[in-house]
């Protein structure tokens, strides 16, 4: 089956699918259904939208794999 994401309203407890994706879905059918609040939407485009930013930093491009790795560990090891 294929997936797909569309924004909507909540009415009455109920979340309308849009009539393009209608015919995709078989009456009765099981789905599986992810809620994430426009809010919290925005927050994590934000934090994508920052880290694709920051990647590409001159600093970012200096720092080696095993670099990365060491800090981790380190990291990991202080909690």
């Amino acid at each position: 089956m294929a997936t797909f994401e569309f924004e909507a309203s909540v009415k009455n407890d109920v979340i309308k699918v849009p009539a393009a994706h209608q015919a995709e879905l078989v009456e009765g059918a099981k789905v599986k259904v992810i809620v994430l609040p426009s809010s919290q939407a925005e927050q994590i485009q934000a934090v994508k939208a920052l880290f694709k930013e920051t990647q590409f930093l001159p600093q970012a491009q200096l720092i080696t794999e095993a670099e990365i790795a060491a800090e981790i560990a380190a990291y990991r090891a202080g909690q």
